[in-house]
This record gives structure tokens, C-alpha cells and sequence, in this order.
């Protein structure tokens, strides 16, 4: 299974940078044979040429397909130049003009894009200092969706049952009073992150034993954690393989953990021309939650399916086009 360019880690964006990951020089129509549902009507985006672009990794496959077939049904000819390895190839080109839009993550433009290091606790606030930086950059930041993909610790239902945390606070305590409990898998980035294991552990009043935690692949990590091979395993809020594996997600109770809710990333001089975009935008962003995140990344990563396809279907099933 895929796991993506990170979108989290800022170092591993800025690794992806140094590759040669813009690569807008393909791409191919949409086709999708979709009529105005609850967005569209009118056909305002009649006449529009569009491109929207997205990450190589599952759920951003998942919103650019979405972007795209909400722009169809609103009339518009659309190209699809989703699948851009790593972040910072997707931003330049809708900053550039080579694409019109992109669903982005506020966590990754606030903190990897535009240089900060200490997130903003409130997701509003968060979204709302990423709109107004990126405003100079031409890039117009949409209304934001409940959808926030950062980091979480998991453990199976075995697990969850026997030591009871529903809470990072929770596991804290369990770590205090019972050391040897609290055993970890995690990425190697992140248990070397200020945001990630180190920060974590300081937020949360947390000295686990090096030997209580192990470094691997991010795909390993689920596997091993619905084993029971570990207690905790890092994840990521969104991923399919939380569902369809019964893990159970500790709840960042002190806010520690930076907010990565996505939102639409549109070129401002294309949002200009056509502002019908915010309105067919906005329904579909409202609608999307970690809940949903989970179940169509599932869809993929699990079952297999084509993201263009869940893309289509959730649209469908949602009424947002016929």
C-alpha cells in the first residue's frame, strides 16, 4: 500500500522537494458523466478550462477527484493532473497558474510552506493566519473541513480493553504507573520530531524508556499495533487502516499535535474569473470529516478501489451531482 510523501513532516517535504516533482507536463480530461446535483446548478463554471492537481498519496487523490468532478458538474472542461509526487510540486503549480486548485492541509502550508514552527492550537485560527499569508502568494484559501489528518497513537481492541486510555493524558499515567505497559511503534521521523514523539512526550509529562520503543515503516506500524506487538502505534487520523483494523485512537486532549484540516488551495486570479468556485466548493468541504476520510481511504487501501471511483461514488451517494 502507498503511504504518501509524508504531509506532515516538514522534513520529509522538504526531501521531496529536491526531486524533480512538478512534472505538469501530462494530464487527461475528465469524463465523468455528471450533471448538477445539490452544486452545480445553472451550470456557472460553463466555459471554464480547469485544472486541478493533487498529492500522490490516497485521500488527496481522493479531494482532487472530488474538485475536479464538482467543477464538471458545474459545467466546466477539466484536466486532471492529480498524483504529483510530494507537496511542494502541487502548491507551485496552482500558485503558478499551471493548475487552477488543489485540496491542501493547513498544518503543511502553515508550518512547511510558510515557515513557522509553532502551530496555532485553534483549527479556525490556524486556517485563518494560512488564508491571509498566503493571500500575497496569489493563492486564495477556501472554508475549511472538519477533515484534519495529523497524528494520533492507536492500540487494538485487546489493548484498549485491558488498559482502558481514551486519552494521550490516559496513557501518560499508564506510562507513570506502569512503565513497561506504554510500548511504542513509530516512524523514525517522528520519534525525532519536536512535533512528534520528543514534543509529545513533554506536553504530556511522558519518559518512556528507549527500549520501549521501536522505529519502522509507517505500514508496519498498523500491522503491529492490531497484532498487539506493541501497545501504541502512530497513525494518521484519516487512514483507512484504522477502520477497517478496529483501532482504537487516543485523544490529544492538550492540543498538542499541530491541526491538518483540508481545505481548497485555488490560484486567486482563477477564483477571480470564476467565483462560482467557492459555492460549488464549499458544500462538499462541509461534508468532509475524519469519519469519511477513513472510509473511502479504506475503500483504496484496503479494498482496492480506484480513488477517481470512490471520488465519484461519495458525490454521488451525497447528492452533490447526478
Amino acid at each position: 500500500m502507498r503511504r504518501r510523501t509524508p504531509l506532515l513532516p516538514a522534513g520529509a517535504l522538504l526531501l521531496a522537494a529536491l526531486a524533480p516533482a512538478c512534472g505538469l507536463t501530462s494530464g487527461s480530461p475528465m469524463v465523468d458523466d455528471v450533471e448538477p446535483g445539490s452544486i452545480g446548478r445553472g451550470k456557472p463554471l460553463k466555459g471554464a478550462e480547469l485544472t486541478v492537481t493533487a498529492k500522490a498519496f490516497t485521500e488527496n487523490l481522493i479531494l482532487g477527484a472530488m474538485m475536479g468532478i464538482a467543477f464538471e458538474a458545474a459545467g466546466a472542461d477539466v484536466l486532471d493532473r492529480t498524483g504529483i509526487q510530494g507537496s511542494f510540486g502541487a502548491r507551485e503549480a496552482v500558485k503558478k497558474g499551471d493548475a487552477d486548485g488543489m485540496y491542501e492541509y493547513t498544518g503543511t502550508a502553515w508550518i512547511t510552506y510558510q515557515g513557522n514552527s509553532d502551530p496555532i492550537a485553534d483549527p479556525r485560527a490556524q486556517w485563518q493566519a494560512v488564508r491571509d499569508a498566503d493571500l500575497k502568494n496569489g493563492l486564495t484559501w477556501l472554508s475549511p473541513s472538519a477533515l484534519n489528518n495529523t497524528y494520533a497513537l492507536a492500540m487494538n481492541q485487546a489493548n484498549f480493553r485491558k488498559y482502558g486510555t481514551k486519552t494521550l493524558s490516559a496513557v501518560a499515567g499508564l506510562a507513570a504507573a506502569r512503565p513497561k505497559a506504554v510500548t511504542l511503534c513509530v516512524e523514525g521521523e517522528f520519534a525525532n520530531r519536536t512535533d512528534g514523539l520528543p514534543g509529545m512526550q513533554k506536553a504530556y509529562g511522558m519518559s518512556l524508556p528507549a527500549g520501549n520503543i521501536t522505529q519502522m515503516d509507517t505500514g508496519i506500524i498498523y500491522t503491529q499495533a492490531a497484532k498487539g506487538s506493541c501497545a501504541y502505534g502512530e497513525v494518521y487520523t484519516t487512514d483507512g487502516r484504522i477502520r477497517s483494523m478496529n483501532l482504537a485512537v487516543m485523544a490529544d486532549d492538550r492540543k498538542f499535535f499541530p491541526n491538518y484540516n483540508a481545505a481548497p488551495e485555488i490560484n486567486s486570479k482563477t477564483l477571480k474569473k470564476w467565483p462560482a468556485i467557492r459555492e460549488i466548493l464549499d458544500p462538499v468541504t462541509a461534508r468532509l470529516t475524519n469519519a469519511v476520510a477513513r472510509e473511502l481511504n479504506a475503500r483504496v487501501d484496503v479494498e482496492g478501489e480506484d480513488p477517481h471511483q470512490v471520488a465519484l461514488d461519495w458525490m454521488r451517494a451525497e447528492g452533490f451531482v447526478k
